[in-house]
């Protein structure tokens, strides 16, 4: 008889893993395997990020990532270069200046070349690991409607936004509440983030999918990294680390 799926699970990834920021990646994953006993957390690969870092042809990187994978690390693929080159204007306009800084990547782009953005760094990462990608997640949470549209026929089981996690091919809704996420990029953004983590960790119990993401910045800064150490003691004393794959049926 197949043991039933956790009633509540903590959910927790790395964001924007790729050869531009390796020794943070290593610290991280180190610092969640240690704090989450073993290797239940997911890694957001980016296959060329800015433009200046090609996962393809590194093989050094190809080799840390499939290892990662073997481990059981779920693998996401996290956009292609993570920069924002569209125009904008309107509400898509507020988002790209406000809800991040130039690293929007599929909040502007036509249905067809964010197929294509997905369809090849869904290749490249599966070929490096040897097994299929866990799913797709837009650089910054952000989503387009043309990139809604590819998503939706990408062949990707899971994505997340930063308030869900669903199937992109059905539109189900597998998981709901914010992500708990860090800000290294200034004071007053680290600052508000470690707030609304110290907040988090009272009132997002109730969920039963908690979502904690960390980024290559927070190893910069050691109030974020203690309150990252914080906030994942706060949930995994009540819920297991869990793979994102859990949600599925």
């Amino acid at each position: 008889m197949m043991a039933s799926p956790p009633r509540k699970r903590l959910l927790v990834s790395i964001h924007d893993v790729g050869p531009a920021f390796t020794s943070e990646i290593v610290h991280l994953a180190e610092r969640l395997s240690e704090r989450l006993d073993g290797s239940r957390f997911a890694m957001l690969v980016v296959p060329n990020h800015w433009g200046a870092h090609p996962l393809a042809g590194d093989r050094a990187f190809a080799r840390r990532l499939r290892a990662w994978s073997d481990e059981g690390i779920e693998m996401f693929l996290h956009g292609w270069f993570h920069r924002d080159q569209a125009h904008h204007a309107g509400l898509t306009g507020w988002k790209a200046r406000h809800l991040t800084a130039g690293e929007g990547e599929f909040l502007g782009l036509a249905r067809a070349e964010a197929a294509r953005r997905m369809a090849d760094g869904k290749a490249l990462i599966e070929d490096i690991i040897g097994r299929p990608v866990a799913g797709f997640v837009a650089p910054a949470w952000l989503y387009g409607p043309g990139a809604l549209e590819a998503l939706a026929q990408g062949g990707f089981a899971l994505a997340e936004d930063h308030l869900r996690v669903w199937r992109p091919d059905t539109g189900e809704t597998l998981a709901r509440g914010p992500v708990i996420t860090w800000a290294s990029r200034s004071p007053l953004r680290t600052a508000s983030s470690l707030a609304f983590a110290a907040l988090a960790r009272l009132a997002l119990q109730p969920l039963a999918t908690v979502r904690v993401a960390v980024h290559p910045g927070d190893v910069s800064k050691d109030g974020i990294l203690a309150s990252l150490d914080q906030t994942l003691a706060a949930f995994a004393s009540i819920r297991p680390a869990c793979r994102y794959s859990s949600l599925l049926p």
